[in-house]
């Protein structure tokens, strides 16, 4: 065989090779995760201008993590062969439109932000916490045609947000992750709703925690609680 036939060669199996891998790239499923400050790490989520909890560089008192592939999201994704889609969370945010002090946070919001996570084959969705320590509004059980004043408390926000997740990524698993130490009524809220629009919901328990937040140690014992977590409902 001479050069060029030899070269021919070398470029075709280079050519094949990239074609493969971007194949197998695309056949491994995304993953989207609409969260607060537990899901967040420093250049690792979008919008690039939401509040952050993690950092490469943090602070000792509040935090061990120190590096993304010490994230719950992260680990599960790496782990389980899976790829990250788009990672929205921010620190702080609400389910509700009402914050910490009664503030407005329609700028921050979960229903706010839930169209914003491209086209995940799977789609986490893990908050209320906030909702829980900032005492919004519980509210009641609205089911459909909502109010801006209605959306300013838990119960009808947490319900029009999984009704339009449903129906805004078709196809799609949806899983809500339960924090532990929740109030009581936020966590059967949950259920509730989750039962109601058929969505998976996954009840963590007893996660190592630092400044009320997942430590490296915590981070990865929700990975492990949600990938059986997962497996329990297939």
């Amino acid at each position: 065989m001479n050069h060029f036939h030899k070269l021919k060669s070398v470029v075709c199996i280079a050519i094949f090779m990239a074609i493969s891998l971007t194949c197998m790239s695309q056949s491994r499923k995304g993953v989207s995760v609409l969260g607060d400050s537990y899901s967040t790490f420093e250049s690792f989520v979008e919008p690039a201008g939401n509040a952050l909890w993690y950092f490469k560089k943090p602070d000792p008192k509040l935090t061990d993590v120190n590096n993304v592939r010490q994230t719950w999201w992260h680990r599960f994704i790496s782990e389980n062969g899976y790829r990250l889609e788009k990672n929205n969370s921010f620190s702080g945010s609400t389910i509700c439109n009402t914050g910490y002090n009664g503030e407005d946070y329609t700028d921050r919001s979960f229903i706010s932000r839930m169209d914003n996570l491209g086209s995940p084959d799977i789609l986490f969705i893990f908050g209320a916490t906030n909702d829980s320590w900032a005492n919004s509004p519980i509210g009641n059980f609205v089911w459909d045609g909502w109010t801006d004043e209605q959306l300013k408390s838990f119960r009808p926000a947490l319900s029009y947000m999984l009704s339009h997740v449903v129906d805004r990524y078709p196809n799609t698993d949806i899983v809500y992750i339960v924090n532990d130490g929740l109030k009581p009524e936020i966590t059967s809220s949950i259920i509730e709703a989750c039962n109601h629009y058929n969505v998976k919901y996954i009840l963590l328990n007893d996660i190592s925690k630092t400044a009320g937040h997942p430590n490296v140690e915590g981070m990865k014992q929700i990975a492990e609680q949600v990938k059986l977590g997962i497996e329990d409902k297939q």
